[in-house]
């Protein structure tokens, strides 16, 4: 197959009920979400915790975290030691945000602080810092934006088969 530069990497803009990533901004699209999620995947889990370590305002956080578990990204569990107190812990969808809150700490620290922040997050296996969050193709190799292209979901189900993102039941 011919390679693709960034011109073919174009997806038609107007059929928007067929991207993800407008569904995704609506479910977490604004500052104090992604730091409510950075705050969970760092252990917190009660209402006044997050107040603490995230200095917000209480009724911000309140809609925040309810908008969180209504889209599905965390769950409210009673405490089993304080049936009276709430934890919110993060689902597996919201799990699966943490290579997007990575990339998004890298392409700040890249390009907004310009330095790399501490601490640095590393392989709990050797201890070794992480790579930066790219783009790898099916047979691993790293990809650049000129890499790239566009394919009809029916053109790939012609020639093979894929598995799904998720089940849809």
């Amino acid at each position: 197959m011919e390679k693709h530069n960034a011109p073919h990497m174009r997806e038609p803009l107007c059929d928007i009920a067929q991207c993800g990533l407008p569904l995704a901004l609506e479910a977490m699209g604004e500052r104090w979400s992604f730091m409510i999620l950075r705050a969970a995947f760092n252990g917190v889990r009660h209402f006044e915790d997050f107040l603490e370590a995230l200095g917000i305002a209480r009724n911000i956080l309140s809609n925040r975290l309810s908008r969180l578990v209504e889209v599905g990204i965390l769950k409210r569990e009673h405490c089993a030691d304080d049936r009276r107190r709430i934890e919110y812990r993060l689902t597996p969808k919201g799990l699966d945000l943490l290579p997007a809150m990575l990339a998004l700490r890298q392409w700040g620290e890249k390009w907004q602080l310009g330095v790399p922040a501490n601490p640095v997050m590393c392989d709990d296996r050797d201890g070794q810092p992480i790579r930066p969050i790219g783009i790898v193709s099916h047979d691993g190799r790293l990809l650049a934006p000129a890499d790239l292209m566009w394919r009809d979901r029916s053109e790939l189900d012609a020639e093979t088969t894929f598995e799904p993102l998720r089940k849809v039941p």
